[in-house]
């Protein structure tokens, strides 16, 4: 398997978001057909992107999850086509279930990117010990169906970076490497808008923990309702979060637009500002 290993430099690298879901809270059902996937998968490589993440079910807040054998008949295609187009680009697979993931490694797939940070199904460490895959492992409060219902913290920096730092134990324990493990604090999963900037603002606590870090940002409510936006506007303010990130020393930005956030990264680290 190519792209295990991943190398970060000055900035950041930019995760292109790859729906193939009738039901995202952005782009759902707009790159279900192979024509409309295709040139999403070309825009993505012509703008830079780094890594390509491809999810077959949708975690928006209030989602309901899939059989395994939808999830897989959404993503398998999309993994081929992406394969078509590059050989080299990392894949990832955003995926809680253990058979999902295994399938997507098997057909090309390079890391998993599990929202429930290896704890709905166990099987999962299998899965990437046995491929020597990747893993991001997310906070989440809840699940994608009650996590926006009065989300509350204590101290939501402390929370989020003890809970990541008790999943790497764990997943160090169970023999993944921690040079495998990436982290993300899950903007907007279990979060209000104030616990989603306090994060941003701390992101250094987290970096902390010596994993990449991982920031999934695009298009999310808080800015939707910090600025008063529809989910279709909300690329110019997803690419100035971006840039504060880059800065702030995040590792990789999950975006849907990928031209934008490429070229925020790329003038902060030409600005010197990245650590």
């Amino acid at each position: 398997m190519k792209n295990k290993n991943l190398r970060f430099g000055s900035r950041p690298l930019v995760m292109g978001i790859l729906n193939i879901t009738p039901d995202s809270f952005s782009d759902g059902g707009s790159f279900n057909e192979a024509t409309a996937m295709t040139a999403q998968v070309r825009r993505m490589l012509a703008a830079g992107v780094d890594i390509i993440d491809v999810g077959g079910e949708s975690t928006r807040p209030f989602s309901e999850p899939v059989p395994p054998e939808e999830e897989l008949r959404r993503v398998l295609p999309a993994i081929a086509c992406i394969r078509q187009e590059s050989a080299e680009v990392p894949i990832s697979i955003d995926t809680t279930k253990a058979g999902v993931a295994k399938a997507a490694l098997a057909a090309g797939a390079d890391l998993l990117n599990d929202i429930s940070a290896l704890r709905f199904e166990p099987e999962m460490i299998e899965v990437a010990l046995a491929h020597q895959a990747p893993v991001v492992i997310m906070h989440m409060q809840g699940t994608p169906k009650d996590m926006q219902v009065e989300p509350e913290y204590r101290d939501v920096v402390a929370e989020v970076r003890d809970f990541l730092a008790e999943r790497i134990r764990w997943a160090e324990g169970k023999g993944l490497s921690r040079q495998r493990i990436i982290i993300d604090p899950g903007l907007g999963f279990g979060k209000t808008i104030e616990h989603n900037l306090t994060l941003l603002k701390h992101l250094g606590e987290l970096k902390s923990l010596g994993c990449p870090l991982l920031i999934g940002h695009s298009r999310k409510a808080f800015i939707g309702k910090l600025l008063d936006l529809p989910v279709e506007k909300r690329d110019v303010a997803t690419a100035a979060v971006s840039a504060y990130c880059a800065a702030q020393g995040a590792d990789i930005l999950r975006v849907h637009d990928v031209g934008k956030t490429v070229q925020a990264v790329r003038m902060i680290e030409a600005i010197g500002l990245a650590p």
